[in-house]
């Protein structure tokens, strides 16, 4: 207990699924939390997003673990609005030492148009920017930032177990891929102010954004309305471990050893919780 005790934290996409996790860890781990979210739909992405009351609810969990919760609604896309309520957060708590880019939507239509493509690319790539440039300015020494990737940046990479979910789909994929790269080089630019920047790449996890009709349909191209129970028959043949997915406390415990002292030497790494997706999906490549 107590691994970030006394370091605030910023969480995007905190309103649900995996931010509301990490967000609940890292207040049960000491940190204070600024959690961020759009709490509201985008056209593109066939099932619904956060809303109001679901960021409400991370706060209250939050707040459930001793520590303070500053809630923005606020969109990833916009650099300006972002910036002012992250600003406007760390006024508040005065310091920012944790940011958990994790913001993400998964418009995986098959035959969507090109917005799905520019959709999930703004959300999903150029969000992670905003979200993190926004908040370089008031890292110190030690401070840490984290971002989900995905295993669909490896898988579209090597072509290995690819989904037709259309160009949503492939704009997801590709956000991925740039976002895992982003990583590696920010690194090397952030490592001589010892500010730490890693990546976490999930295999599928249980949220909302698994558990939809666009992300049934990528599993089972074979059926024309799929069910959940149609379509978690196919989930396991991602991983070579067999489960359907992961949990996003999985992923939340990952994300608070790299927040915490305890990886203070841990920088530019691509860290899979994937129950061996990866290991499943590519040939060994050597050391």
């Amino acid at each position: 207990m107590g691994r970030v005790a006394g370091k605030v934290a910023l969480v995007s996409g905190a309103a649900r699924g995996q931010g509301r996790s990490h967000a609940q860890m890292l207040a049960a781990e000491g940190a204070d939390v600024i959690a961020v979210d759009i709490c509201a739909d985008i056209e593109t992405n066939e099932y619904p997003l956060a809303r109001p009351e679901d960021l409400e609810e991370t706060a209250r969990l939050v707040e459930k673990e001793g520590r303070r919760a500053h809630t923005e609604i606020a969109d990833v896309r916009d650099r300006v609005a972002l910036s002012a309520a992250i600003d406007r957060g760390v006024a508040e708590f005065g310091q920012l030492d944790v940011v958990v880019a994790n913001a993400g939507i998964a418009p995986l239509t098959a035959g969507s148009g090109i917005q799905a493509f520019v959709d999930a690319v703004d959300v999903d790539l150029i969000g992670v920017l905003n979200l993190v440039h926004a908040s370089i300015k008031h890292l110190q020494s030690g401070a840490s930032i984290v971002i989900t990737g995905s295993m669909a940046a490896a898988l579209s990479a090597s072509n290995s177990g690819g989904i037709d979910a259309g160009c949503g789909g492939a704009g997801y994929g590709f956000a991925k891929q740039i976002v895992a790269h982003y990583v590696n080089d920010l690194a090397l630019q952030l490592a001589p102010q010892s500010i730490r920047v890693n990546g976490v790449h999930p295999t599928n996890v249980n949220t909302d954004m698994l558990h939809s009709a666009p992300m049934y349909r990528a599993f089972r191209p074979d059926l024309e309305n799929p069910t959940r129970e149609d379509a978690e028959v196919t989930f396991p043949f991602l991983q070579a471990m067999p489960i359907p997915y992961v949990e996003p406390e999985d992923i939340s415990e990952l994300v608070v050893f790299l927040a915490s002292d305890g990886a203070r030497y841990v920088t530019g790494q691509q860290i899979a919780v994937d129950a061996g997706c990866g290991v499943k999906a590519r040939a060994w490549r050597g050391l």
